[in-house]
């Protein structure tokens, strides 16, 4: 089953028939091993006060949905932005990490129960040197779903030809941790007649405002539902309940798309201002600052909303949907704004309760910010925390009520896709995910 593979190391991204291996620079091999490829996950662990639901501790982690492509029929009998940080740059960039603190790392989506399969560099039979071969951390390309490059990570074109003949999607991070780009693959999986329909709905004022108010209305829902367990459990948070709840009002009472995202972004800053009490934090939570985030909280919203932001277009690359046409977040330049708007819905339920795990468990403390940046900056040991727990909250599976099977975060958000197809094709009229669990 293809997986997410997340890059930190450094070095070269090269090709070798239907395998990728990521080539470390021989001046910079200092002899010592330079760690397994891929490396056992984190085992899933028992949820304590971070998620919402029945109980204190969300679905266990039970298999994977299939990366592959399914068509509307297969999933429509379901139910139902991160906007990406500016780049940021320094004029002094710090050193290289060593290779003690760099890694090529995968969160794995159902490893065998036996092991997970390791790839032997020795199985290269090009002629190479034993510092070549060392160097070498091999990769099948049928087990690649997509690819996050975190790391200074070099590749040709020729590489890109072939990973989008794959039809791989390859997410680009910065040093510092912030979403710069994607590489979108030429879509394999395209309807002329969807796309008419996907621009009909945004020229249409009224259908447009229906499709919005449905984004909007999932993203409060999940807010709402954070805020009623962490109240159930104690917080003080009847004050920002009762401000959300207005929202709440205001959004279904929007007649606009402006007076819609007022009504949202009202909502978010209330919420926002609740993590004071649901979160241990050593100095208070004012305000969201993005460019760039000012504290450890802005740092980790930022770059939990960059994850889910790549994760959403990689599924909607999976689906005839268009990336740039979008009904809340209004279409532009540069940016695939359809992500967007999928990914309101799911911050809340994925990023925000990933980022109360990390807190409240003491996963991640001031300690790791990097001290001599004026801004937040997560350490690249910070970010790659972060990541272990984003990939095993996508991973955990939930069994969907009208389905009849179980599905993982990630398979939610594929199905919210062929939600958003049904509806444009006059199908089923489309209704945002509001979990049940």
């Amino acid at each position: 089953m293809p997986r997410s593979y997340y890059i930190f190391q450094s070095g070269h991204l090269r090709r070798k028939g239907n395998t990728l291996y990521l080539e470390k620079e021989p001046t910079n091999y200092e002899g010592a091993p330079l760690g397994e490829l891929l490396q056992e996950p984190l085992a899933p662990q028992a949820e304590t006060g971070d998620s919402v639901g029945q109980a204190e501790s969300e679905p266990p982690v039970t298999r994977e949905v299939d990366h592959g492509r399914c068509g509307p029929d297969a999933v429509g009998q379901a139910l139902g932005e991160p906007e990406p940080d500016q780049t940021l740059s320094s004029p002094t960039r710090p050193s290289q990490d060593d290779a003690s603190n760099s890694s090529l790392q995968e969160p794995v989506s159902n490893p065998p129960a036996s092991s997970l399969a390791r790839a032997n560099p020795s199985a290269d039979t090009s002629a190479t040197t034993s510092h070549q071969s060392a160097s070498r951390r091999i990769l099948p390309i049928e087990d690649i779903a997509e690819l996050f490059l975190l790391g200074e990570v070099s590749l040709n074109t020729r590489l890109l030809t072939f990973l989008a003949q794959k039809g791989i999607p390859v997410h680009v991070f910065n040093y510092y941790g912030y979403y710069s780009g994607s590489f979108y693959p030429r879509e394999g999986n395209v309807s002329g007649q969807l796309l008419v329909k996907q621009v009909e709905h945004y020229t249409d004022p009224e259908k447009r405002l229906y499709l919005a108010r449905q984004f909007a209305w999932g993203a409060y829902h999940h807010m709402h539902r954070n805020l009623l367990y962490y109240r159930n459990r104690g917080k003080s948070l009847a004050e920002a309940l009762q401000l959300v709840e207005q929202g709440g009002s205001e959004i279904e009472r929007a007649d606009s798309i402006p007076a819609l995202m007022g009504a949202e972004g009202r909502v978010r800053q209330a919420y926002y201002r609740a993590f004071n009490q649901i979160v241990v934090l050593e100095s208070p939570f004012l305000r969201r600052v993005k460019r760039p985030p000012d504290n450890l909280l802005n740092a980790l919203i930022s770059f939990g909303n960059s994850l889910l932001y790549a994760a959403v277009l990689s599924q909607i690359y999976r689906t005839p949907l268009h990336p740039t046409i979008a009904y809340l977040h209004e279409p532009g330049t540069r940016r695939f704004s359809l992500a967007l708007d999928i990914a309101e819905i799911f911050k809340p339920m994925i990023v925000d309760k990933m980022i109360f795990t990390l807190l409240n468990r003491q996963m991640l403390s001031q300690d790791d910010l990097v001290p001599e940046v004026a801004f937040a900056v997560l350490k690249e040991s910070a970010r790659k925390t972060v990541v272990q727990e984003f990939e095993r909250r996508l991973q955990t599976t939930v069994k969907h009520r009208r389905l009849g099977r179980h599905v993982s975060y990630r398979g939610f958000i594929r199905l919210e896709c062929y939600k958003l197809v049904r509806h444009l094709l006059a199908i089923e009229p489309y209704q945002a995910l509001r979990a049940w669990w």
